[in-house]
């Protein structure tokens, strides 16, 4: 089911991909592109091709999450694929994703790279970081076995774990974790990828196994990239220890309820009791659901009982009945038909809000040619029976109207120097320098104050100062706006030309990211009051995040906003150079009939022919854009049957 849910949502991604590009194929044909459709049309393709599905699991160790993995998406294998034991069985962050472009394997980030100002995420971008493990597909016992590498630890001297913000001395119960040698056990690798050639994965499936919940506070990445930007988020607990304080607070902190928020009572088979009757025992879980459903400030229907050990179990013996009575079905029909319905939904609004764009330009394009047939054959009709005065008044006229043209493209030169002009200015209120400036001076605050409020107001400091540029850029993308939407509207009313506006372009994504961003650290930081050397070296740890966030968030914003003013003249211009030539040619065919080298009945066949084959591409291009909308809108047989 899962398999088919997922094959149907790539088969329609691939219907619009084809659909997009007979779009692409038959516009560049019918040499009616240019910068800014070719453009649109490559990153919405892109956008496509990079389209990936998400799932976080997330639950204190020993709660059966990584069971809950195998048996949702391994079982088919017959075997376990995610060690899956009693105690910590995850000690990294662990994706499973499938990337053709390597070979299957483990790829590993060891723990010491937390003692630098680098993200997980920086790290993604530096193969040599990595320690990398090939997996052997023919052996699953081989693969199960590369697969225990995320539970490795190793003990080290607690000055060492300080350094990596993992030994929180200020905690009274961290001295007992130590060993003989006063040690302290820490997982050998930060992060985990595996690159793994799974029919779900390969279909974008990503899956995010989490450490324990300790971890959720510790590791950055996950507080403020991996299980925010989850699809979906699967919280486990477990039947019999029932919702822990910590279970509470990693809820309130940093999942909560929402769409595709799920929450899974796991292990209700250790309320199976063969000393009671199957109704007692379903009435005991129906109980323990709604205790959890009270707690996490959820109806009882958001929060599903299963066994994922007895799941698995069934699967890989064929057991209907053990499955069944594992009660894994309603979870996974709940995860599927929220998440992908959910995504679909997301892409969909991109899609359509791109093919607007995209047909608009276009069928002004295509309208501004018609509309160019059209007055040449009003003008050539009306020399029908006129002598060679009246011909030779009307080449007068089209070279006025030629040269008042060009007159307007002067005013033209003088609109880009003031766009190059604002332009400079955008790129000097979010360019990259900016932002290395200023992550590089809240760290020197940090350093000079090694107090916890101290290093809170750095990072407060930077959120405004961020958000400031931010708003600036802004400001000058409005300016440029309405600088091209004036020249637009000046060019369609003095010469016709049908035009839309420029192509809009906003930071408000941006600014939105930035503000999740500001608002997940306030909620780790913002009431805190403990100075503690713990509580900095961790905010320092998040800052190193952050700054990754940030960087790649204006990294963004800046190639937007330079592909943006690349192409925001090229609808003008294209209209310019098209209405350059039907002037030319108009004259040119006005100068042949009054010199008597051209029959005007034959002009006048050829301009009506060249209009029914324009108003034929007007009538392709709806049906192309036509096929494109029917692609995006299309149905998942399945999911609507189950809906």
């Amino acid at each position: 089911m899962m398999v088919r849910d997922f094959e149907q949502y790539s088969a329609w991604r691939q219907g619009v991909v084809n659909a997009l590009k007979n779009y692409q194929t038959w516009m560049a044909g019918a040499a009616l592109t240019d910068a800014a459709t070719e453009q649109r049309i490559v990153r919405t393709l892109t956008r496509l091709a990079d389209d990936k599905l998400s799932v976080a699991f997330v639950a204190e160790f020993s709660r059966g999450k990584s069971e809950l993995i195998n048996a949702i998406f391994f079982a088919e294998y017959g075997q376990r694929i995610l060690p899956s034991a009693a105690g910590r069985t995850t000690m990294c962050p662990t994706e499973l994703l499938w990337d053709a472009s390597l070979a299957p394997s483990i790829r590993l980030l060891p723990i010491e790279t937390r003692a630098d100002n680098l993200s997980t995420g920086d790290y993604r971008d530096q193969p040599a970081a990595w320690t990398v493990l090939p997996l052997n597909l023919d052996a699953g016992a081989d693969i199960h076995e590369a697969f225990k590498q995320v539970s490795k630890t190793r003990y080290v001297p607690v000055e060492e774990a300080k350094r990596y913000g993992l030994y929180d001395e200020d905690d009274p119960d961290m001295p007992v974790t130590l060993d003989d040698n006063g040690h302290v056990e820490i997982s050998l690798w930060r992060h985990a990828i595996i690159n793994f050639p799974h029919p779900l994965l390969k279909q974008g499936l990503v899956i995010l196994d989490t450490p324990g919940l300790n971890a959720i506070g510790t590791e950055p990445e996950l507080t403020l990239n991996l299980i925010p930007n989850a699809h979906a988020v699967l919280f486990i607990l477990a039947a019999d220890t029932g919702v822990t304080k910590s279970d509470i607070e990693v809820w309130r902190n940093h999942i909560g309820a929402g769409a595709g928020r799920l929450v899974v009572l796991n292990k209700i088979d250790s309320m199976w009791d063969e000393l009671r009757s199957e109704d007692d025992v379903n009435a005991e879980i129906e109980r323990q659901q709604a205790n959890v459903a009270h707690i996490l400030s959820l109806e009882p229907r958001q929060v599903f009982p299963v066994s994922a050990q007895k799941a698995l179990v069934g699967k890989i013996n064929h057991d209907v009945e053990l499955q069944a009575r594992s009660r894994l079905h309603a979870l996974e029909g709940a995860l599927f038909n929220e998440l992908i319905p959910a995504k679909k939904d997301i892409v969909r609004r991109h899609l359509s809000e791109d093919l607007q764009a995209l047909s608009t330009a276009q069928q002004g394009m295509l309208n501004a040619r018609i509309r160019g047939i059209v007055e040449q054959l009003h003008e050539l009709k009306s020399l029908r029976g006129k002598n060679h005065s009246v011909v030779a008044h009307m080449m007068r006229r089209i070279d006025v109207e030629k040269k008042e043209f060009d007159a307007s493209l002067f005013k033209l030169q003088a609109t880009r120097a003031v766009f190059t002009r604002l332009s400079t200015e955008l790129y000097t209120c979010m360019g990259m320098d900016i932002v290395r400036d200023d992550i590089e001076q809240v760290r020197e605050e940090m350093q000079r104050s090694r107090f916890f409020i101290g290093v809170r107001d750095a990072v407060r400091s930077y959120f405004e100062r961020t958000r400031a540029n931010l708003d600036a850029a802004e400001r000058k993308t409005i300016e440029i706006t309405e600088m091209m939407g004036v020249m637009y509207r000046r060019f369609s009313s003095e010469h016709g030309l049908t035009l839309a506006l420029p192509m809009p372009f906003s930071l408000a994504p941006y600014r939105d990211e930035m503000a999740s961003i500001e608002a997940i650290y306030y909620k780790t930081f913002g009431t805190a009051t403990l100075i503690t050397t713990s509580r900095v070296v961790l905010m320092e740890k998040f800052f190193d995040t952050i700054a990754s966030r940030v960087r790649g968030c204006f990294k963004a914003a800046n190639n937007d906003a330079e592909a943006w003013l690349k192409v925001i003249m090229a609808p003008l211009e294209a209209q310019i150079r098209q209405h350059k030539d039907q002037l030319k040619h108009r004259l040119a065919s006005i100068q042949r009939i009054h010199d008597a080298t051209d029959s005007l009945e034959q002009k006048i066949d050829a301009f009506e022919r060249s209009q029914q084959e324009l108003e034929a591409q007007k009538m392709r291009l709806n049906e192309l854009a036509g096929a494109i909308s029917i692609a995006i809108n299309a149905e998942f047989v399945a999911l609507d049957a189950a809906a």
